[in-house]
C-alpha cells in the first residue's frame, strides 16, 4: 500500500521510492514532490507539454506490460500515492531504484536507463506505433530559476543531446531508445519573483549545467548495462 501522505519535498535529490503492485509483484516507484509554483515541459504520456505541475512519478512496470491504458494506470498509482492535483508520470521497464543523480551548479538530473531496445532516431523505414510502451531512458531535470516557454523547450533539446553525447561516449552506437522520455520543472516566473531565463542551449548558462548534470547521470546509469552487455547475457 502506498503512502498517502507525503510532504512536498523541494529538491530532487530528495525524491522517494514507494511501492505498487502489478502482475502480483512489488514494483518500484519514484516520486517527487517539489510542490505548487513550478513549471514543467514534459513529452510524458501523464502530465505532458507545458504547464504548472505539483509532481512527478516514474513508474517500473513488468517486462512486457501490456496495459493500453497507461495514462490511466498513472492516474491510479498517483491517486493511491496520495498525489493531489495535477502532475507528470512517467513508465519504464528499467530499474527505478537504480536511478541515478547529478548535480551542476543548482541543475539536478535523475536518470533511470534501460537500453536493450535501442538505435539512431533516423532510422529508415521504421514508426507507426500508436500505443507508446514504457519509457527506457527518462530523465528527469529541476533549474532553480524560471525558464520562458521557449527555453523550456530548449531545456528539453538540450537533455536530449546530453543523453545521446553519454551513450555515443560509451559506445552504446545509438542516440538513445524508441520510448524516451523527459521532463524539466523550473519554478514559476511570477512566483519565482524575476524575470525568466530566455535560453536553456548548452552555452547558455543554465542549459551548461543541464547539460553536464544529465550527461554525468546518463552515463552512470548506463555504464554498467553496457558493461554487462560486453560480459554475457543477463542484461
Amino acid at each position: 500500500m502506498l503512502s498517502r501522505t507525503l510532504p512536498a519535498h523541494p529538491s530532487l535529490a530528495d525524491a522517494v521510492l514507494l511501492g505498487h503492485t502489478e502482475q502480483g509483484r512489488e514494483w518500484p516507484l519514484l516520486v517527487w514532490v517539489p510542490g505548487p509554483g513550478v513549471r514543467m515541459v514534459s513529452s510524458a504520456v501523464l502530465g505532458g507539454g507545458i504547464g504548472e505541475r505539483e509532481w512527478v512519478v516514474n513508474a517500473q512496470v513488468p517486462p512486457g506490460y501490456d496495459r493500453l491504458d497507461p495514462v490511466a494506470h498513472l492516474r491510479e498509482l498517483a491517486a493511491d500515492a496520495g498525489l493531489p492535483g495535477p502532475g507528470v508520470g512517467l513508465m519504464t521497464a528499467a530499474s527505478v531504484a537504480d536511478r541515478r543523480h547529478a548535480v551542476d551548479g543548482g541543475a539536478h538530473a535523475v536518470v533511470t536507463a534501460g537500453i536493450g531496445v535501442r538505435g539512431w532516431a533516423a532510422a529508415p523505414g521504421v514508426g507507426g506505433v500508436a500505443v507508446p510502451h514504457p519509457g527506457t531512458i527518462n530523465i528527469i531535470v529541476s533549474l532553480p530559476v524560471p525558464l520562458t516557454d521557449a527555453a523550456l523547450v530548449n531545456a528539453v533539446a538540450t537533455a536530449t543531446e546530453a543523453k545521446t553525447q553519454a551513450l555515443v561516449e560509451l559506445g552504446a552506437d545509438a542516440s538513445g531508445t524508441p520510448t524516451d522520455a523527459v521532463c524539466v520543472a523550473a519554478p514559476a516566473p511570477a512566483l519565482a519573483g524575476s524575470g525568466a531565463e530566455p535560453f536553456a542551449g548548452p552555452r547558455s548558462l543554465w542549459g551548461a549545467r543541464l547539460a553536464r548534470a544529465v550527461h554525468r547521470a546518463t552515463r552512470e546509469a548506463c555504464a554498467g548495462l553496457l558493461a554487462a552487455e560486453r560480459t554475457g547475457p543477463g542484461t
